[in-house]
């Protein structure tokens, strides 16, 4: 059940936003929809623009063109700390002499709320991220989850209308990742909150996201739920980033493959798991090398002169020469 007793979520709404530093434009013309209550991500390779657009919704950073909005308010002249936002920052940014409740309490104060009214809008929070039990603790003497959850709590109490996270799991070792990206998604839907989220990691933001935003060089490529951005792909740029697709531009090699040529200006994307080892029927290919990575293992083909990448269970067998056929496939702009 949604818990939206403080937080009146409101969706986000960019209309031509840009922002450029000397040369180099950093957000390029960003036309983006939010919904309300969403869990959205803005997913790219490093200095794609995503972190840029999270500072302009905060306020952090001001666009050279373009508005934003929350909910019907423009709020693209707005001080950040007038915005109905809160930041959860990649390093959290809790202070390291305070405990947990002086850290959560601390945007309050600044706020001049009553110290009744910050006591009990302090407990609420941490009770909302499971962290009530520490409220007098430093956070120097606590774990990375709980840090992170401690950061979440102190956006939380101001009572946000959208809170912004930028990559806040990547100073986390992989299993307290994994463990705390769920217990993420679970506290913001219990919140109701909308969520925008800033990752360069592919399988964090089709975890977590009810939509993603890719971007490339600040311009939005492709929006849309997590699996249809992974099974439609509308370009190269998509298919290779989003799951590491096999980009095959040969046109005698895709008629081989699947049976058709290829369209003018098109490639084909081929996913890994697409291809299967050891069949009796398709095209022959040699395994030139393989990396075990535990449930999966990791093979490089060699079809007809190209090498392609599959994957296949991990407790499979690898035979020196196979058999390689295609399941499915997709054809791409070529935007590579």
């Amino acid at each position: 059940m949604t818990d939206n007793r403080h937080t009146g979520a409101k969706g986000v709404r960019l209309s031509g936003v840009s922002r450029s530093f000397g040369s180099l434009k950093a957000v390029d013309g960003v036309d983006l929809e939010i919904p309300s209550g969403s869990f959205f991500s803005l997913l790219g390779p490093s200095g794609c623009g995503k972190s840029t657009t999270l500072r302009i919704i905060s306020g952090f950073e001001s666009p050279d063109a373009g508005r934003v909005y929350i909910g019907d308010e423009d709020v693209t002249d707005l001080q950040a700390r007038r915005r109905p936002t809160a930041m959860v920052f990649q390093n959290y940014a809790l202070f390291p002499h305070m405990t947990v409740g002086e850290n959560v309490a601390y945007g309050l104060k600044v706020r001049k709320m009553s110290r009744d009214a910050i006591k009990e809008r302090v407990l609420d929070a941490l009770r909302r991220v499971d962290m009530a039990d520490f409220l007098k603790t430093p956070v120097t003497s606590l774990s990375g989850g709980q840090q992170q959850r401690t950061a979440l709590a102190r956006a939380v109490a101001i009572e946000p209308e959208v809170i912004l996270f930028d990559e806040p799991l990547s100073n986390l070792d992989v299993a307290l990742r994994h463990q705390t990206r769920a217990e993420l998604k679970a506290l913001q839907h219990r919140l109701g909150l909308t969520s925008i989220y800033v990752t360069h990691d592919q399988e964090e933001a089709m975890a977590l996201s009810d939509q993603i935003a890719l971007m490339r060089a600040g311009r939005i490529v492709q929006t849309g739920a997590p699996r249809d951005l992974y099974q439609q792909p509308d370009t190269a740029f998509v298919a290779s980033f989003l799951g590491g697709s096999n980009i095959v531009d040969d046109p005698a090699l895709a008629a081989r493959l699947t049976g058709s040529g290829l369209h003018d200006g098109r490639v084909l994307s081929i996913r890994p798991e697409h291809i299967r080892i050891g069949r009796s029927e398709g095209v022959q290919a040699r395994v030139t090398a393989h990396q075990f990575l535990g449930m999966q293992t990791s093979l490089t083909i060699d079809v007809d002169g190209t090498e392609l990448e599959a994957r296949i269970p991990g407790d499979q067998e690898i035979p020196a020469d196979a058999f390689v056929t295609v399941e499915a496939s997709r054809e791409v702009t070529d935007d590579r």
